[in-house]
């Protein structure tokens, strides 16, 4: 293979509301962490051990203004993207460093507000409609050879 690659896909939880910056132009960035999990057993103890993983994630415009929108804490989402390093100086001189993902993609699996609405007192007080499936079962005589 001649080329790179730099792709990120990521399934996970906000860790905080989207913080956006609006910049001269009208352009703007939403940031954002996003949790991952993984969950093993430890073989010697038998102990469940869940292990967090924190991504900055980073979308910019209209999808920086779509994710403020519709997300908050705690919401599930994909995303896909490409991990981005930078550098900066900070007030006191030091040099800072930070990864991001840069979203190119992404999509929202479940966020409070859906949650939220399915759990109101009317939905639950509602029963599923009855469904019956058509007969589509031949007769017994009717061979397809």
């Amino acid at each position: 293979m001649n080329g790179t690659l730099n792709k990120v896909m990521l399934i996970g939880h906000l860790g905080d509301e989207v913080k956006m910056h609006y910049f001269e132009g009208g352009n703007c960035i939403g940031r954002f962490p996003l949790a991952t999990n993984e969950v093993y057993i430890n073989k010697q103890t038998n102990e469940k051990i869940t292990s967090t993983e924190w991504h900055n994630l980073v979308v910019r415009n209209k999808a920086a203004e779509i994710c403020e929108k519709y997300l908050s804490k705690g919401d599930k989402i994909y995303i896909e993207g490409r991990i981005k390093s930078r550098q900066w100086q900070a007030e006191d001189g030091t040099t800072k460093y930070t990864t991001e993902i840069q979203v190119t993609e992404f999509t929202f699996l479940t966020t409070k507000k859906e949650v939220e609405g399915v759990k109101t007192p009317q939905n639950l007080d509602q029963k599923p409609a009855a469904f019956e499936a058509p007969n589509t079962a031949s007769p017994e005589n009717d061979l397809p050879f």
